[in-house]
């Protein structure tokens, strides 16, 4: 059966973007516990590029499938799980990328929404904590999206993200979505 295309999200308001999301049905890839079948040589580039034997998957609808069987394992690595196989799947930095931005709302009151690089959308909570981890290279921030998966949010949402929170009255400066407040920052290690 095909996956109908994921909706515009420049249409959508926030409260829509939470019931298609609460919509959503995922496959309970936690309950799923085959034997392990080997490599499935397939890997997720940085920039959420899916690629299997070295050339990249042109046909997003079967990267979105392929991202709805997508588990982070105990070990942090990555399978590919259906009811009768588990394959391994290399992911160089995380599973998504975030690549457009919606926010409606100011301080507390604010929320931030987010879509995938795979059509899916994850508004910004405690559920879905942003998290911030400052690297020889910049800032990398996160947004957890499920069962330990993470979306890299792209560059350019970033400097949306730090307008927000420069703006603000926060110290340290942060950006709040949906009740949650997120430092941009990291605490700094003692």
């Amino acid at each position: 059966m095909p996956m109908a295309p994921p909706p515009n999200f420049d249409t959508l308001t926030i409260a829509d973007i939470a019931r298609l999301a609460a919509d959503d049905r995922l496959p309970p890839v936690e309950q799923w516990h085959p034997t392990h079948c080997g490599d499935s040589e397939m890997r997720i580039a940085r920039d959420g590029t899916w690629y299997h034997q070295g050339s990249p998957i042109g046909r997003t609808a079967m990267v979105r499938a392929f991202s709805r069987i997508l588990r982070r394992e105990e070990d942090s690595g990555y399978v590919l799980v259906t009811p009768v196989e588990k394959l391994d799947i290399a992911v160089e930095d995380a599973p998504f990328v975030a690549v457009e931005l919606k926010a409606e709302g100011t301080g507390r009151d604010a929320r931030l929404a987010f879509r995938l690089n795979t059509g899916d959308m994850v508004t910004a909570s405690a559920e879905h904590p942003l998290r911030f981890e400052e690297r020889d290279d910049g800032p990398h921030p996160y947004l957890h999206v499920r069962g330990g998966l993470e979306a890299l949010v792209a560059r350019s949402l970033y400097y949306e993200l730090a307008e927000f929170a420069l703006a603000g009255p926060d110290e340290p400066p942060g950006v709040w979505s949906a009740g949650a407040f997120f430092a941009l920052q990291p605490p700094a290690s003692q």
